[in-house]
């Protein structure tokens, strides 16, 4: 068995060179959805492949129609009968605009000070690149102190995930056999706090969807027509004004059919955390929470199924007036789905709510931009209790178990395509400003992602 403590000792050792290192990949404007920067996204991928190849990996990039995967393997040890790790990660990061709002410029790193002691100021800096560079930074200590990994270990990284991974499915198809594994490691997700660790074992899915109603077969003019045809907008407006009842409970037919309950262990671990509701709301600007009555804030986000309106739009809407009844509305509008419900029978469900309510002489045109099931990571897989060892390990306290709002739908691709659950401990916190000017990184959440993985993969090889 390969000792941790000396690979703990190296990463504290080399901090301030894995704080270069990071720094170095933050400097490459992988900006995936914009093809101006298609060079430096692949000098990103090849900069981590480098990176894996110097660490005793068989690492290489993999063309795709888009920006190229990173797919790198370690046999582990010799003899290794442990578990074999897939982690995943992704090299491109979001546009920097609006720059005016940066303090300092998104692709020259900057470390401050700061609450938690420094941090790094960067477009990339937590989503994704520093919590790649975590496991990365744990995998180069192993590969110094002991010449080898713990584990067996494959590594995909993609540069499209910012787009939305258009060729990710294609390729995870095309080579499920390489990329076959026991459990997936994902790095994407927050801390529950900088002192306390969190693992993600359950990610609302989504489906997404733009509904468009056909009136007329032309704009009309609202004076000659106002009052004796049927006005779209006003139409749509009404069918949507019906999707939830005065509880906030969405009105699709089945839309509770198949939700997996939460358990009043669940339940009473979430009470624990000590949520700042208030705090919550404050940030946002509001006062007074919302939603499905019955359930608190932090169920209600983490694991209540949901239908938010993200946009509505008909007849004329530029400078000055132009009074007409226009031919169509058009609306888009996204669920949040949890545990144990089908998106496919969900957008059954919507198609005949708005079937039931279609106007005389109306046509609908439904278009679904995406959908991805809900995940949720047995709390007793074996796999689990490791990972949350390992954390242990390092912050001297055990991880909570949190749910979270949003959907990581790669993870639903590795379940349904590789077959096997994925683990998702993840070191950013809540102020890390991803997306947005001043994305930030704190250091000490640097340190104890690195410290962490090489205790994680510890724990794993134990078999």
């Amino acid at each position: 068995m390969l000792a941790v403590a000396p690979v703990l000792d190296h990463l504290d050792r080399d901090f301030d060179g894995a704080v270069d290192r990071l720094c170095d990949l933050l400097r490459i404007r992988s900006v995936s959805t914009d093809f101006t920067y298609k060079d430096e996204t692949r000098s990103a991928a090849q900069w981590l492949a480098d990176q894996l190849t110097g660490m005793g990996f068989e690492a290489s990039l993999r063309e795709t129609p888009g920006h190229p995967m990173v797919v790198a393997h370690h046999p582990g040890p010799p003899g290794a009968t442990g578990p074999h790790l897939l982690y995943y990660g992704h090299y491109d990061v979001q546009p920097p605009e609006p720059l005016e709002l940066w303090n300092s410029p998104p692709f020259e790193p900057t470390i401050v000070d700061a609450k938690h002691g420094k941090r790094v100021v960067a477009r990339g800096a937590v989503d994704d690149k520093g919590q790649v560079m975590t496991f990365i930074e744990a995998f180069r200590a192993w590969h110094a102190v002991h010449g080898t990994m713990p584990a067996r270990i494959t590594v995909l990284l993609e540069g499209e995930e910012e787009t939305g991974s258009p060729n990710l499915v294609p390729f995870l198809e095309a080579n499920r056999e390489e990329l076959g594994a026991d459990i997936c490691v994902v790095t994407d997700t927050n801390s529950w706090n900088i002192d306390t660790p969190a693992i993600t074992y359950m990610l609302r899915g989504m489906l997404y969807l733009e509904v468009t109603l056909h009136g007329p077969s032309h704009d009309l003019h609202s004076g000659l027509y106002g009052g004796g045809v049927l006005n779209p907008i006003n139409a749509l407006t009404r069918v949507l004004a019906q999707i939830h009842d005065d509880q906030g409970r969405v009105q699709f037919p089945g839309f509770y059919d198949d939700v997996t309950p939460l358990s009043e262990a669940e339940r009473e671990q979430w009470r624990g955390l000590g949520f700042d509701e208030d705090g919550f709301l404050a940030g946002v600007g509001l006062k007074t929470p919302r939603g499905e009555e019955g359930w608190s804030t932090l169920e209600r986000v983490w694991a209540r199924p949901t239908c938010d309106i993200n946009g509505i739009w008909g007849g004329y809407t530029g400078a000055g007036s132009k009074t007409v009844i226009p031919a169509r509305a058009s609306a888009k509008f996204s669920c949040r789905l949890v545990a144990g419900q089908d998106p496919k029978k969900i957008l059954a469900g919507i198609r005949a709510f708005l079937d039931a309510r279609t106007p005389a002489d109306c046509r609908w045109d439904v278009t679904t931009f995406g959908n991805s099931p809900a995940i949720k990571v047995p709390a007793d897989s074996p796999h689990l209790k490791k990972a949350m060892a390992g954390l242990a390990d390092i912050y001297g306290k055990p991880p909570v178990l949190i749910g979270s709002g949003g959907s990581i739908p790669v993870v639903g691709y590795i379940q349904r395509i590789l077959g096997f659950d994925s683990i998702l401990v993840g070191f950013g916190l809540d102020d890390d400003l991803i997306h947005s000017p001043n994305e930030k990184f704190e250091l000490a959440c640097y340190r104890n992602g690195m410290r962490s993985h090489a205790a994680i993969l510890a724990r794993m090889a134990e078999g």
